[in-house]
């Protein structure tokens, strides 16, 4: 490969990792300043949890649809598109806050349009890193980078969104379109559009045929994936918003001393997928057991929430469940990207990050039901979700077998 070539491989990843820091930080920003909007708009902390759920509830019927059409006639002209929507319901939100007096829901309205947003852009990039890169370990390396950008877009979300609602407390959506902007051209610019996007698109039903053979032939570990997903990110959102929420009402940390404290654990499982990243390879069975004790780790950080009420102690967990989480991702991601024919990638990725955002929306509304009741109803049921994540890892992850 020239150097020419390089340079312009290195770049077209840093326009794909770009999608899933910004989508990450269109919704993980808004996490830490909840607490403000309960304030500002007047709202409980359940209507609080709605800005993040609506998002992900929206997303998770339209993936499905961006999938197919990524499949059928090419990933950027869905991905353009779906950022720039993205970037309009960020600004519809951010007018609202700013000029209405009962804004709450119009803000839930710039809020669907960037979950219809968030269904093209995200889901969309892992089949399009696997169309891109021929190679298992360059398509596997840069799905770590693809992971690492969500994760870092995770570290930066409290910090970034603290320090913008510190000065304008509804600066965090305005935020959005400029991101968005600044993608879109990345988007455009630097990713060349390969010469199979041009051929005739297949018929639905010979794509629909095509869909059924593969889950027909690999659905026990697909679906174990698509369930793991789910929960993975539900415990990850769901202890995001109890940390937020406990670290300012009980320990009175706020603004960007409070952000700081929730990025250390988040830098943890961005650090995490970028090494499990670089070091799966093609290696199938490794990454099943690499899941299986990500999955461990996060389970048994969960199970002991509750055994001391000091925030220094509910850091570290979150840091050990944290880097478990960014064990996982990475190696699921590969699994789904180098074991299926990329005809059916976009829709067979797209359910799997239909899955993921199932968990992101159901996270915060449950937990705040739950905090609300005795803290051992809420570490009861995230630890058995991580049993049963670790059980579908142990039992039903084993691509290479089948």
């Amino acid at each position: 490969m020239s150097n020419e070539q390089s340079i312009e491989k290195r770049w077209a990843i840093i326009s794909l990792a770009s999608v899933p820091l910004i989508m990450t930080l269109g919704n993980s920003m808004l996490i830490p300043i909840l607490p403000v909007m309960e304030k500002k708009l007047d709202i409980s902390s359940l209507q609080s949890s709605y800005i993040i759920t609506v998002y992900s509830i929206v997303a998770i019927l339209f993936i499905p649809i961006a999938g197919y059409l990524s499949d059928r006639y090419g990933r950027k002209i869905v991905i353009v598109p779906a950022l720039i929507l993205t970037g309009i319901g960020g600004l519809i939100a951010g007018f609202a806050a700013w000029k209405m007096e009962q804004a709450f829901t119009v803000i839930l309205i710039g809020r669907i349009l960037q979950g219809i947003g968030a269904s093209g852009a995200m889901p969309i990039v892992l089949p399009l890193v696997g169309d891109m890169f021929r190679r298992d370990n360059e398509a596997s390396a840069t799905l770590g980078i693809i992971e690492t950008s969500n994760t870092i877009g995770k570290v930066l979300s409290p910090i970034l969104g603290s320090a913008l609602a510190a000065i304008v407390w509804f600066l965090p959506f305005f935020s959005i379109p400029v991101f968005c902007t600044i993608s879109v051209l990345m988007i455009l610019f630097l990713i060349k559009n390969k010469k199979e996007n041009d051929d005739k698109p297949m018929p639905f039903k010979e794509y629909w045929g095509q869909i059924k053979d593969v889950f027909r032939e690999h659905k026990r570990w697909l679906i174990a994936i698509f369930l793991i997903g789910a929960i993975l990110m539900f415990i990850l959102f769901g202890f995001l918003f109890y940390l937020s929420n406990t670290l300012e009402d009980k320990f009175d940390f706020k603004g960007i001393k409070k952000g700081l404290l929730l990025a250390i654990p988040l830098l943890a499982l961005s650090i995490a997928s970028y090494i499990t990243g670089r070091k799966i390879a093609s290696r199938l069975r490794l990454m099943k057991w690499i899941t299986f004790t990500g999955i461990v780790l996060a389970g048994c950080s969960v199970a002991v929430i509750s055994f001391m009420d000091h925030f220094i102690y509910l850091i570290i967990i979150f840091l050990v469940c944290g880097i478990g989480i960014g064990m996982a991702l990475p190696c699921m991601d590969s699994l789904i990207t180098e074991s299926l024919d990329k005809n059916v990638r976009g829709a067979v990725t797209s359910i799997y990050s239909s899955m993921r955002f199932i968990g992101v929306a159901a996270g915060p509304p449950v937990i705040a039901v739950l905090m609300k009741q005795n803290i051992f109803w809420m570490v009861s049921l995230l630890t058995i979700f991580a049993l049963g994540a670790g059980f579908l890892a142990f039992r039903n992850i084993d691509p290479e077998k089948e």
